[in-house]
């Protein structure tokens, strides 16, 4: 479906590494010629073919994160147009920027575009940079284009999705950590339930990746509680896990065996996800219930004798219980009637 461009406001943002940030806006929205149309239409296509997108939701804390809020008065509300829209979340922005040492200025484009069936605002920060060109004349002269093909701060969020109620609607690029995250600031965007269901994506596919290899249970245990205790260390500390550098990690002697399964299509597994902590304890542990019991150990106790299931008599046979929980089991069964 083509893009049809509802709005276009370009506004900028002066920042240099270190430096303060400050902002110029646009007196008035840009009007859709052919050359805005184009420039639309390569920025969605761009954004639409880049990996490694972070993807979420509005964060609940909108005093904090107040660009729900801001979206909300313009789009359900009406209370703001869309130009006034735009200025707010620069004032936003500017705030975000100024906060990460790191990130740089350039021109922000706006867009509210609607391609048949969704609506969509879609904001990137694209830089200036200084190309050649050839006058009528033959003469060389230096030529000022946006730097389109080096996007790396972009971001949009699904109007459509966000009314009717979906789970995940915003996304962004993922590009480098600091920038990543103080965009993902600024946009307001939860992406917790992305990285819950990463992980758990990540943990299948270790545990297929033992069962392919073949591995002894010893040597299954060793690769699970090495990636448990890395994924732990990454969520603990908020770093984002590189699947090369887990790989190399991981499996250090055929790193590319491990790589070739993260990166299976069907698994769609994104790069540089926070690990979730949740979603790797059972890399660690067997759970199970019953009608009278519920069970949780350390896969480590079928390995030291201290857990033993007996499969002909389906019975799973625990040893070297603590002192007081027998002293409970003892003081349940003699209490029972006789």
């Amino acid at each position: 479906m083509p893009n049809n461009i509802v709005h276009l406001v370009v506004h900028k943002l002066i920042k240099d590494p270190h430096g303060t940030a400050t902002i110029e806006l646009a007196t008035a929205p840009i009007t859709v010629t052919p050359s805005a149309q184009r420039l639309i239409d390569h920025l969605y296509k761009l954004y639409a073919d880049r990996p490694g997108k972070g993807y979420g939701r509005f964060e609940d804390d909108e005093i904090n994160f107040p660009m729900q809020v801001l979206v909300r008065n313009c789009f359900i509300e009406n209370t703001t147009d869309f130009r006034v829209l735009t200025e707010l979340m620069m004032q936003h922005l500017q705030f975000r920027a100024q906060q990460e040492q790191l990130s740089t200025g350039g021109y922000v484009l706006i867009a509210h575009v609607n391609n048949g069936t969704t609506d969509f605002l879609l904001v990137a920060i694209v830089t200036e940079v200084v190309g050649t060109a050839i006058t009528q004349g033959l003469e060389i002269v230096d030529s000022v284009h946006l730097d389109m093909n080096n996007l790396r701060v972009a971001g949009r969020v699904d109007l459509t999705a966000w009314q009717s109620g979906a789970e995940r609607y915003i996304s962004f690029l993922k590009g480098r950590g600091e920038v990543a995250n103080y965009f993902k600031q600024f946009l307001g965007c939860n992406d917790v339930l992305a990285a819950l269901e990463e992980t758990q994506k990540l943990v299948r596919c270790l545990e297929s990746f033992a069962t392919n290899q073949h591995l002894e249970p010893a040597a299954r245990d060793q690769l699970f509680e090495h990636a448990y205790n890395y994924l732990g260390d990454l969520g603990r500390a908020g770093a984002s896990i590189s699947l090369d550098a887990f790989s190399n990690l991981l499996w250090p002697n055929a790193p590319d065996e491990l790589r070739t399964a993260l990166a299976f299509e069907d698994l769609q597994l994104s790069d540089g996800f926070v690990p979730d902590r949740r979603a790797i304890k059972v890399l660690m542990k067997f759970k199970g219930t019953s009608t009278h019991w519920k069970l949780e150990f350390d896969r480590r106790g079928l390995r030291t004798g201290d857990i033993r299931y007996d499969q002909d008599n389906n019975e799973l046979i625990l040893s070297n219980i603590p002192a007081a929980l027998r002293n409970e089991l003892l003081d349940e069964i003699n209490d029972e009637p006789g």
